[in-house]
């Protein structure tokens, strides 16, 4: 077992955007999240999201892009990003109308699913797949491990 020492603490997810002042304002709007800072060059971002930062940052930039490669974006509707960003709400039914009322595109109108969680799916301004699903009912008929 690890000491706590060398235990990781799972801290931000980063999102590679076109426009990371764009992104925060809608994520914002149209999730509902707090904006924890925008720095003046808008080069990052960061949304209130609890215990793990939602941060963003330009889809190219040298320091990165030349240090571990380049950002490869999706070229249609038919394609997707290998990131999935899940929220869940109370209200996935209000969520999901109140995320395609501030730009999100509709992929997916939310429905019961047999693993005990009612999942919609939408798109944001960059074409990335956002889950709004409510958090999973565990019962006996689920198949899902609690571990």
């Amino acid at each position: 077992m690890a000491s706590n020492t060398i235990k990781p603490a799972y801290a931000y997810t980063v999102v590679y955007v076109r426009d990371v002042a764009k992104s925060v304002e809608f994520y914002s709007r149209a999730f509902g999240y707090n904006v924890r800072r925008l720095d003046e060059s808008h080069r990052w971002g960061e949304l209130e999201s609890g215990q793990t930062t939602i941060a963003f940052t330009p889809l190219h930039q040298h320091e990165t892009d030349d240090l571990t490669g380049k950002v490869q974006s999706t070229h249609s509707d038919r394609e997707r990003a290998p990131l999935e960003v899940c929220f869940c709400y109370h209200d996935v039914d209000a969520a999901f109308k109140r995320a395609v009322e501030n730009g999100a595109v509709a992929v997916s109108e939310p429905e019961d699913k047999e693993w005990g969680q009612k999942v919609g799916y939408v798109r944001d301004i960059d074409g990335i797949v956002v889950r709004i699903g409510s958090h999973v009912k565990w019962n006996h008929t689920n198949t899902r491990s609690r571990k």
